[in-house]
């Protein structure tokens, strides 16, 4: 069972994701889904939650067309259905027609791309495709969604009537305000409507001339609204006749009720499918605004994200135009724990939440945004320690808070669990505090845990350097600028660069110096050397991608040299054959020309034939023994194909466990401790560092 860790969403602001899905959702059912959001059962739910979504991601992508996922959900409809004796209103019929009209959209889509969507489908065939409920309801409602006049004989009759009502109203009432405006009762709007009855606008003064019925006056008085004596009557058999409009269509109503109420397991299912998809289609938008995508999944813990963003710093980013760095980071049980080092605001905190809340989001069933080669893997345990986090209820200090989650994870952890842990250490006594930090690292090390670690302790450095599946990571910091770069380099510790930091905000170089002298020479040569070394890193890196882009921009111009030479060989070839062709005919024609000079008109041409015939029969046969070549060559050929020449290469010296190297372009001189494939680990003084074999070059 996945332990949801309430803390660990709230760290990870995996509650802001939530929101952010609720708001792309179209019913009630969805959001309270997104509300209550938790991470599956297990990696075989993850994968199908994950494939049903990419499924409508896909039919998105690609424009393939897919009924409007627009609807009003049926709570309401099934609960007054579930009811004996229940009549169905006009708004839940016009609902109940919407709805069995999408779903059959939906079906029939699943009938032509069963294949290609299977999932989905599988989904939205757990509704029946019927034409009942449709043809039901309208038999009874036009296409303005109204009742028609013709749905039973009574109404019709009830309806005629109305409408002959209203017209001899119309007429009454006309010719009693044409007499009063004859009379000059009239006020100057002439008349009004009340309780929705034309009525007379007569001056007070005159009331009493005028018979009919008072059904109110103005404000000011001045004014007396009249029902005339000619309409009165028939106001009141309107009434009746609407009355019985009413009843009728509330009969109708019920008969079509009882019909449906048949249909209530349909029902339900359409309820399931709809808010099922709207689900489904909240997590597809929300992958569209952050470019996510499905990776591959793993069952066993396992981390490889590849060019992975932060959705909400992404997001954050875009609204101002401004970059956003991705993040590689690869993780398994050879390199379970990383710790991040360097500097204050360099992203380390970034990095370690962009892990946590990506690995939440995948085994909730989101997509997530990486490069589609990424794999993750699955953890039964996802938890947190990061910020400043006080119980002001408990009176406990931040570092008691800290002490209290580290006892609750040294109990919990195991080779299932994923640790993220920033600012590791810290609330107390450095020296005290970071001798404490250390023991808790070997302890959750030897659980086998996984683990993102941040960290500007030393001796935490030191450790990872010496465990052999812990890794040491920095983020990189520009001594020249002294800005951070956002971005992480695995292999090598980070210094804190404090001083540095100092410096550029203002400090004086008198205090920094005063600093320095509190500090051990050892502590000050150390983050020295680590300042170093991550500098060397970095030019060796600029140096490594300006040499790949040389490589890039040779071998383009070799290529494009190629098909030049191609071009100018075939031009060459073609203009070779047009000459034999033109000198084979004119050697050909001064032949014939020869023929034509030795004719003699009048005379026997007997031997001349004869040359012509044996002249003919050469030239047929050179073009035979020219075939024969070309069907011998093509035999040969065939059976003999020609074997590409390998490349003579210089051998080098293997690199083995033990093999004194250096990495290619650079001074660094190290020792390989293990292989794991393509990759070695390489012990450059007390530091380790995992780098692929193809950059080191032996040396002994």
């Amino acid at each position: 069972m996945i332990l949801f860790d309430e803390q660990t969403a709230e760290d990870l602001d995996f509650k802001v994701i939530c929101n952010q899905l609720i708001d792309f959702c179209y019913g009630d059912t969805a959001k309270k889904r997104f509300n209550g959001l938790q991470p599956l059962k297990n990696l075989k739910s993850a994968d199908y939650e994950l494939s049903l979504t990419n499924e409508l991601l896909r039919i998105r992508e690609e424009a393939i067309r897919f009924p409007r996922l627009e609807f009003k959900e049926l709570l309401y409809e099934l609960k007054i259905l579930g009811k004996q004796g229940a009549i169905l209103e006009l708004e839940s019929i016009i609902k109940l027609l919407d709805t069995s009209i999408l779903v059959n959209d939906l079906l029939r889509f699943t009938q032509k791309n069963n294949t290609n969507f299977p999932l989905l489908s599988e989904l939205i065939q757990q509704a029946e495709f019927t034409t009942e409920i449709v043809e039901a309801i309208e038999r009874i409602l036009d296409n303005k969604q109204r009742v028609k006049d013709n749905a039973t004989e009574e109404l019709f009759r009830i309806r005629m009537s109305i409408n002959s009502t209203r017209k001899q109203i119309t007429k009454n009432f006309d010719i009693a305000l044409k007499r009063m405006r004859a009379k000059g009762y009239l006020a100057e709007t002439n008349e009004g409507l009340i309780n929705d009855r034309r009525v007379l606008s007569i001056v007070s003064s005159y009331k009493r001339q005028v018979k009919g019925k008072i059904l109110g006056s103005s404000n000011t008085g001045f004014l007396t609204y009249i029902e005339p004596e000619e309409t009165e009557s028939l106001n009141f058999e309107l009434e009746q006749l609407l009355d019985d409009e009413r009843k009728e269509i509330k009969r109708i109503f019920k008969v079509l009720t009882d019909q449906i109420q048949n249909q209530y397991p349909l029902i339900e299912s359409y309820q399931n499918v709809l808010t099922n998809l709207d689900f489904i289609q909240s997590k597809v938008k929300y992958a569209q605004l952050i470019n996510a995508v499905k990776p591959a999944l793993v069952d066993e813990s396992y981390i490889e994200m590849t060019n992975a963003y932060h959705p909400l710093l992404w997001l954050k980013n875009e609204e101002i135009k401004k970059p956003t760095l991705p993040q590689t980071i690869r993780m398994d049980k050879f390199s379970r724990m990383l710790v991040i080092s360097g500097p204050n605001a360099g992203g380390k905190s970034i990095t370690l939440k962009t892990v946590g809340l990506l690995q939440l989001m995948l085994q909730c069933g989101l997509l997530v945004p990486v490069d589609s080669n990424s794999k993750f893997g699955w953890f039964h345990y996802i938890l947190s320690d990061i910020g400043d986090n006080q119980s002001i209820e408990n009176e406990l200090s931040t570092y008691s808070y800290r002490l209290k989650r580290m006892h609750f994870f040294l109990r919990t952890a195991n080779k299932r669990t994923l640790l993220l842990l920033d600012e590791f250490g810290t609330g107390s006594d450095p020296d005290l505090g970071g001798a404490l930090a250390e023991v808790f690292f070997e302890k959750l090390y030897t659980k086998k845990s996984f683990g993102v670690i941040t960290t500007h302790y030393g001796n935490i450095k030191l450790k990872a350097a010496q465990l052999s599946n812990t890794l040491n990571a920095n983020m990189l910091f520009n001594v020249d600028t002294l800005q951070p770069m956002y971005k992480l380099s695995i292999g090598q510790p980070g210094s804190s660069f404090t001083f540095e930091v100092a410096t550029i905000n203002g400090i004086e170089q008198e205090i920094i110096d005063l600093a320095k002298e509190k500090v051990s020479t050892t502590k000050v040569e150390m983050d020295k050397l680590i300042a170093e070394l991550q500098r060397e890193k970095s030019n060796y890196e600029i140096i490594n991608a300006q040499t790949r882009l040389a490589k890039i921009i040779a071998e383009d111009e070799r290529k494009a040299y190629e098909l030049k030479q191609q071009h100018y060989e075939e031009r060459l070839q073609r203009q070779q054959e047009v000459m034999e062709k033109n000198n084979k005919y004119v050697t050909s024609g001064k032949k014939m020309l020869q023929f034509i000079d030795s004719y003699e008109s009048k005379k026997g041409n007997k031997n001349l034939l004869a040359e012509l015939k044996k002249y003919i029969a050469i030239e047929k046969s050179k073009l035979e023994e020219i075939e024969k070549q070309a069907t011998l060559k093509a035999a040969v050929k065939a059976k003999h194909p020609k074997r590409k020449q390998k490349a003579n290469t210089k051998a080098e010296k293997p690199i083995l466990v033990g093999t004194i190297v250096r990495l290619r372009e650079s001074k660094q001189v190290g020792k390989v401790l293990e292989i794991n494939g393509k990759e070695a680990t390489v012990a450059f003084g007390n530091f380790k560092t995992k780098t692929q074999i193809s950059k080191l070059e032996s040396i002994s």
